[in-house]
């Protein structure tokens, strides 16, 4: 019992992590900052690539999360009038 609560702990604090920093993306992509939001998605794929590998969450759910974070962000692009995504990486 003691290690399932322990786990459990650990599980969701690193669900919680991946929620906030996808909430933080999406807000920066919300005020246009695309700086900002190019480099809070790094750190993101980040989060989301490390929950993968401790095992909080599946392979197919963090490629869905990336996959509307990335779109999120060449949206921002085309609105903005930044370079398009194929000259630069997102």
């Amino acid at each position: 019992m003691r290690i399932a609560e322990r786990n459990r702990i650990y599980n969701r604090a690193w669900k919680t992590r991946t929620k906030t920093i996808t909430k933080k993306v999406m807000q920066a992509v919300e005020e246009n900052d695309l700086n900002s939001a190019v480099r809070l998605f790094d750190e993101a794929q980040s989060v989301i690539d490390k929950a993968v590998v401790k095992g909080v969450i599946h392979k197919n759910t963090a490629a869905r999360r990336k996959a509307m974070l990335a779109k999120l962000i060449v949206n921002l692009k085309k609105t903005t009038g930044a370079e398009s995504p194929s000259q630069e990486t997102v």
